[in-house]
C-alpha cells in the first residue's frame, strides 16, 4: 500500500458533511419532481439535481433550473463549467437558494460537455480545475465537491488520477466523488461510457488510503445497499445512479441502515399515496401530470401489480386535464392484485 503525508489544503473551505449513501445526478431523470418521490422513501440519503450548465444559471430562469422544495434537503446542485468567475457566481447563487453543496462535474463524457470544455475532458487541465475550486470556494459558505471519472482516454493510469486529486485538494476541495471507470471521449456514446470501461474499484479504495484526510465517495456498477455497505468498509461513501431509477424503493431501508434512523418505512402504496398533494399542487399550476408520474413508473418494480400499475400511468398521465385521479385508480387496482 503507498502511503502519502496529510496535506491540508491551501484554501480554507467550507467543511463537508458525510453522508455515507447519495444518489447520483442523472440528466433528465434527478429533476425536483423526482426528487421529492424519492424523498417520500428516503428522509436522509443525499440527493443531487441534474448537471446544470454555469451559463445556464447566470443568464436562465433559475426558479425553473434551481428551484426546490425545502423537503428534498440534503440537496447537492450540480454544475458543469470551466470558467472560475462563472462558476463562482454558480456558487454564491447555490448558497443563497439554500443548496447544502455544489459539485463540480469533471466526469459527463457527453458531446455536449466537450463542445463546452467541461465534463470529463477537465481531467486532462487539472490546473484549470484547480482555479475552479479555489474561486467557488473563496465567493460562498457552501461546501465544493467535484465528481471524476478514474481516467480520461490515455491518461488513466492510478498516478494520473492520484496527481488530479492532489492538485484539486491542494486548492481546497475535500470531497471526491470517483466513478471507477475511466471516460473514453471519442467512439463511446455516454450510455457505453456507464458500461463499457471495466470497473477499477481498487483504485478508488488505494486513493482513500492514500488521502485518508479526504472524503472518498465511490460510484459505478451499484445496484444495491448491500453492495453499498461492503465498500464503506474501504470509502467513506457510496452513490447510486441507474438502480436508484429503475427501482427507487431499494432506498426504503436506507435511512435505517446508513442513518440510524428508527422511523417506519412507509410501504409502496403509502409512497404512492403520499404523492397525491404534490401532484395536487402542481398540476393545479399547469403541470402536465406525467411529467410527475414518469418518475414514479418502477416504484413496484419486481412486485405484483406492477405491470398494471405501469400500464395505468402511461396510459392516463398523458391525457388533458389528468390529475391525481389518475394516481388513486392505479393504487386502487394495485391493492385489488395484492388481495
Amino acid at each position: 500500500m503507498l502511503s502519502s503525508p496529510v496535506m491540508q489544503p491551501a484554501i480554507a473551505q467550507y467543511p463537508i458533511a458525510q453522508y455515507p449513501i447519495s444518489i447520483a445526478p442523472m440528466m433528465d431523470r434527478t429533476d425536483r419532481h423526482y426528487r421529492y418521490f424519492m424523498r417520500q422513501i428516503t428522509k436522509q440519503t443525499l440527493l443531487y439535481t441534474e448537471m446544470v450548465t454555469s451559463a445556464a444559471i447566470k443568464h436562465g430562469d433559475k426558479d425553473y433550473l434551481l428551484g426546490f422544495s425545502a423537503l428534498e434537503k440534503p440537496l447537492v446542485l450540480q454544475v458543469g463549467g470551466d470558467l472560475p468567475q462563472d462558476l463562482a457566481e454558480c456558487a454564491r447563487i447555490a448558497a443563497t437558494m439554500g443548496y447544502d453543496e455544489i459539485n463540480l462535474n469533471v466526469g459527463c463524457p457527453s458531446d455536449r460537455v466537450q463542445s463546452g470544455n467541461f465534463g470529463a475532458c477537465l481531467m486532462k487541465t487539472p490546473d484549470q480545475v484547480a482555479r475552479c475550486i479555489e474561486a467557488m470556494g473563496r465567493a460562498a459558505p457552501i461546501a465544493v465537491s467535484v465528481k471524476h471519472r478514474i481516467g480520461v482516454d490515455e491518461l488513466d493510469s492510478y498516478e494520473h488520477m492520484r496527481n488530479f486529486v492532489q492538485i484539486l485538494a491542494s486548492a481546497g476541495c475535500q470531497k471526491f466523488t470517483v466513478h471507477a471507470r475511466k471516460a473514453w471521449l471519442q467512439g463511446l456514446s455516454p450510455k457505453d461510457n456507464r458500461e463499457i470501461p471495466p470497473l477499477r474499484y481498487g483504485d478508488v479504495h488505494q486513493l482513500k488510503q492514500e488521502f485518508p484526510h479526504l472524503l472518498i465517495e465511490i460510484n459505478g456498477g451499484f445496484t444495491d445497499l448491500e453492495q453499498a455497505q461492503a465498500q464503506l468498509n474501504y470509502v467513506d461513501a457510496v452513490m447510486i445512479g441507474r438502480a436508484a431509477y429503475d427501482n427507487p424503493y431499494l432506498f426504503a431501508t436506507s435511512d435505517r441502515q446508513f442513518y440510524g434512523s428508527s422511523h417506519s418505512i412507509p410501504s409502496r402504496l403509502e409512497v404512492a399515496a403520499a404523492m397525491i398533494p404534490y401532484i395536487d399542487h402542481w398540476t393545479a399550476k399547469g403541470l402536465k401530470l406525467h411529467k410527475i408520474t414518469r418518475h414514479m413508473l418502477q416504484l413496484f418494480h419486481g412486485q405484483a401489480g406492477s405491470r398494471i400499475w405501469k400500464r395505468m400511468l402511461t396510459d392516463n398521465s398523458c391525457k388533458a386535464g389528468a390529475d391525481s385521479a389518475v394516481i388513486e385508480e392505479a393504487i386502487a387496482a394495485v391493492r385489488l392484485c395484492l388481495g
